[in-house]
């Protein structure tokens, strides 16, 4: 029996390209769930921390954070709050920019562990990024978060204590240091069957192709991905 395809998500719970590379991905693997030969595929979120200095409650509006964060003018930053918001819309996702409320996302990926362990990893991630991007809540307080771990099907009290503990900042860490080993420099970053790297929100048929094409090269039968997936080895 041939191994279920491996696809390794380095993503960062407040990144819009990311909620949109998750949801490329998954409209990508739905369109060869069909195929008479459907590749198997295991996907697993790993954490990357696009501002780890950024406090848990930052006082500003989501273009505040991104003219500071990038040093960039008010209005330039609200070009591009909207153009993303143009994009997610492409993929189905209703973002709210004007409501996002930054904070520090560790916690959130410490949480993203804890329900790796529980089997909940997927709903959780699904959770965090559309409570973050659609609805406007906090997901970098206890509270809160313990909140949309519920939400996601996690027990709460479970939840709280994993968060209190700190026993998944390893783990949160080892994921930062394989992405830098990986050199990787920027999220949503796919790592295809341990081999194959994939930068960026890619439209859901790039991923349909290169998981076809993967699959057919377990077989024997394909040739390694093409560069219409923008694929490369990983170091």
């Amino acid at each position: 029996m041939t191994e279920p395809i491996t696809i390794d998500v380095w993503s960062d719970i407040a990144c819009p390209w990311c909620y949109i590379g998750k949801r490329n991905l998954e409209n990508g693997l739905a369109a060869v769930s069909g195929d008479d030969d459907a590749p198997e595929v295991r996907v697993t979120y790993h954490s990357f921390e696009l501002s780890p200095d950024t406090p848990v409650d930052f006082a500003g509006s989501g273009a505040d954070f991104l003219a500071r964060h990038k040093g960039i003018s008010l209005g330039q930053a609200r070009e591009m709050n909207e153009r993303v918001t143009a994009v997610a819309a492409q993929a189905g996702l209703d973002y709210h920019m004007d409501d996002v409320q930054h904070t520090n996302t560790v916690k959130a990926h410490e949480l993203l562990h804890f329900a790796k362990e529980h089997g909940r990893q997927h709903e959780l991630a699904e959770r965090l990024m559309s409570a973050y991007f659609t609805e406007g809540r906090h997901v970098g307080r206890e509270d809160d978060l313990v909140d949309l771990a519920g939400e996601a099907g996690l027990d709460p009290d479970a939840a709280r204590e994993a968060l209190r503990s700190g026993r998944y900042l390893d783990a949160v860490r080892a994921d930062q240091q394989q992405a830098v080993a990986y050199g990787i420099t920027g999220v949503p970053f796919f790592v295809i069957d341990g081999t194959y790297g994939v930068s960026g929100a890619q439209p859901a048929e790039a991923f349909t192709q290169i998981t076809r094409q993967v699959w057919a090269e377990r077989a024997g039968a394909g040739s390694a991905p093409s560069d219409d997936a923008e694929s490369a080895p990983v170091a």
